[in-house]
């Protein structure tokens, strides 16, 4: 395994009675990726994070983190892992300072008053130390949960739907979070989501799982620039560009638009077509192309070609 791979999974299955919930899953984390994990509910995603945080044992296959395998050394790999599954728990009547006290002494990890109030300042309720949770909004105990992920100091990081039911706000305050940890603490993070905008802000690569199997994995823009762009053409002769382009090699990339030409190009054949319209005295007066996240995931898990 290269030295620069953190989580390397290996035809990981995991089966309930009949129903497989994961299925021959293969994929590789690497040091320093903000690594998005996305797929459809149902798809397998918890089921794998709870094999993945050794809660659930797999039917088949192989997990290994910081090169040794989590089968034979589980208690050493977990104490360098910090996690959220689902939502975090805390005694609602102690303050968070008091929660991450005895999150530590819990753990059997001593966990210096110096070393609280830093995770505190990181998850910017530094504060708000010393104020009872019951008092805190839900992004702030989503917060303070990321902060019992980071008490120990961990080199990876799992979140399992951090911005789950959180206001604009506190999503926008969790991403700029998993960035801070990233580029400023240097550490890996592993993020399951549905909220496709945020992974395609903060994500370097992903994977998209359905129905338990890996889809497609690699780095987020080079998959968002390998298939379809919706382009929106102005030009000065609209109907004309459209005739010339119905006889065309592109006439079935054309879609219906009264406004606007639309096209639905790869990426190298939009200069081509900026080109040939130019060639036939069509002035093009604004070229927009856009493929988010959302439109290739769709694709993608509705199996249709990306």
């Amino acid at each position: 395994m290269p030295t620069d791979t953190i989580i390397e999974i290996k035809d990981l299955t995991k089966k309930f009675k009949n129903f497989t919930a994961v299925d021959n899953l293969s994929m590789n984390i690497y040091r320093g990726d903000i690594f998005g994990f996305l797929g459809p509910n149902g798809a397998g995603k918890s089921t794998t994070i709870r094999m993945m945080l050794s809660l659930i044992e797999p039917t088949a296959g192989s997990i290994s983190i910081f090169g040794k395998p989590l089968a034979t050394h589980r208690k050493e790999i977990l104490r360098n892992i910090g996690a959220i599954v689902e939502k975090p728990d805390f005694y609602l009547y102690l303050t968070a300072y008091k929660n991450l006290e005895i999150l530590g002494r819990i753990s059997g990890v001593d966990i210096s008053s110096k070393r609280i109030m830093e995770v505190l300042e990181t998850v910017n309720l530094h504060e708000r130390a010393h104020s009872k949770v019951k008092t805190y909004s839900y992004g702030m105990k989503q917060r303070l949960g990321i902060a019992q992920a980071l008490i120990h100091n961990p080199e990876l990081i799992i979140l399992d739907e951090p911005t789950n039911g959180l206001d604009p706000m506190g999503v926008k305050e969790v991403r700029d979070l998993i960035l801070h940890l990233s580029r400023d603490q240097k550490k890996t993070i592993f993020l399951s989501s549905h909220i496709l905008p945020e992974v395609e802000v903060v994500a370097s690569r992903m994977a998209i799982i359905n129905k338990g199997r890996t889809v497609v994995e690699g780095e987020v823009q080079t998959l968002l620039n390998s298939g379809d762009f919706m382009v929106r053409i102005g030009v000065d002769k609209l109907q004309d560009a459209r005739i010339l382009l119905e006889k065309s090699e592109w006439k079935g990339n054309l879609e219906h638009s009264e406004s606007e030409l639309r096209l639905s190009l790869l990426q190298d054949e939009i200069a081509k077509v900026n080109e040939f319209l130019v060639r036939n005295e069509i002035a093009v007066h604004s070229i927009n192309s856009t493929r988010s996240l959302e439109d290739y995931f769709l694709n993608i898990t509705q199996g249709v070609p990306a």
